[in-house]
């Protein structure tokens, strides 16, 4: 129920996106990280704590009391003096199995607040200026973090990113995909990066390596030397790193063979970013057949004359269109790739991959614009130059 309040009641959504740290508990709202003066002319935070007044289990109706509770020692005035104009009652009080407060307070207004975002911000402004005569600097929309409460969400934290950027209709247009990603090295290992910041249901990981020292230098974050010696596979690396952020994340430590290929057939989309072309042949094959969508990643990486010569590439797949994937694709094993193997420094250009990867596919299910529906894209670094093929018709 607190997401639902949060993002379909103005008055509360208007809070946490100017960045105070809202909570919805047991039927109360409740603000933290408000300054205010202890007696002792210091600068502390606590907590204000309001009734709610619902007009439906998703949205808030005008707040029918102007009192208002405070966890934390009674305010004080920049002189130390206490805040007498509102002072109600200065008694430990259980509102709720979870929330104790130490003080009521009466701010009654000339007319009833209109909303709960007018009611706060009076008490937030009546403690937050006598701390800003001492500190100008301190404030209490401090966008600190906020835990979410929600079972059905499939973030540990509220996404309070969507909610500011007003995309939250937008995310309904991947939610609840099952997404895979064929390969975590450096190239998977930013689309997971990129995915997991997505409302999507599942991310499953598929890559049967160990995490080890030189791919942490083309991989998202920063590997503590525990975590290299820890012997990990690099699903398990990643998804103690990511699954703290997204509960759906899976790990298969295995690679895809033509044994277990048909397991990917239950996707809604699948990202392939591995680097050895005759595994894609038949892994191509079977998706066709199974008709799941699917983007494949790639890149060219040569030395010339002291440099670096670098082509990036996207190729989608869907229903309809597939005959351009053996124009587009090689199949053939062949030693050209060691550039690629052997320079381990090329971390921002897996992540311009999976990038490029990430947003074609966000632009196939809608939450982008698709002007050029594309199913073929070669980005030359070098000349920074995108060349689009294979258009839809």
């Amino acid at each position: 129920m607190s997401a639902e309040l949060l993002n379909h009641s103005p008055d509360l959504k208007r809070l946490r996106d100017e960045g105070y740290s809202v909570e919805i508990r047991e039927g109360h709202l409740l603000v933290h990280d408000v300054p205010y003066v202890t007696a002792g002319k210091s600068i502390a935070f606590g907590t204000l704590v309001s009734v709610l007044t619902l007009a439906n289990s998703q949205t808030t109706a005008q707040p029918d009391n102007h009192v208002c509770y405070f966890i934390g020692e009674f305010p004080s005035k920049r002189d130390g003096m206490p805040i007498t104009g509102i002072r109600n009652q200065s008694q430990q009080m259980k509102l709720s199995d979870t929330i104790t407060i130490d003080h009521r307070f009466s701010a009654r207004p000339d007319q009833p607040y209109r909303d709960y975002y007018e009611k706060m911000t009076t008490y937030i402004s009546i403690l937050t200026g006598e701390a800003q005569a001492i500190d100008p600097d301190v404030k209490a929309n401090m966008f600190r973090f906020i835990e979410s409460k929600e079972e059905d969400s499939v973030f540990g934290y509220l996404d309070t990113n969507s909610s500011r950027a007003g995309i939250l209709p937008l995310n309904d247009k991947i939610k609840g995909q099952r997404i895979a990603i064929i390969g975590l090295g450096g190239t998977g290992a930013y689309v997971l990066d990129l995915l997991a910041k997505c409302p999507v249901a599942e991310i499953h990981m598929y890559d049967g390596d160990l995490f080890l020292q030189h791919n942490s230098y083309r991989a998202p974050g920063a590997a503590t030397p525990e975590d290299l010696k820890a012997g990990y596979t690099k699903v398990a690396y990643y998804l103690q790193k990511y699954g703290i952020f997204h509960k759906g994340i899976v790990a298969h430590p295995v690679y895809i063979t033509e044994e277990n290929v048909d397991e990917l057939g239950g996707y809604d989309f699948i990202f392939i970013c591995i680097d050895k072309p005759s595994v894609k042949q038949f892994l191509f094959r079977r998706l066709v057949e199974m008709k799941v969508p699917f983007v494949d990643t790639g890149m060219d990486v040569e030395r010339v004359d002291g440099s670096l010569v670098v082509m990036l590439r996207v190729t989608t797949a869907s229903a309809g269109k597939y005959d351009h994937l053996p124009e587009r694709v090689s199949f053939a094993d062949i030693d050209g790739d060691r550039e690629y193997r052997d320079n381990i420094q090329i971390a921002e250009l897996n992540m311009a991959n999976a990038a490029m990867a990430v947003l074609r596919w966000k632009r196939m299910f809608g939450f982008y614009a698709d002007l050029n529906h594309e199913f073929h894209t070669l980005y030359s670094v070098n000349s920074s130059q995108l060349a689009n093929h294979d258009i839809a018709s």
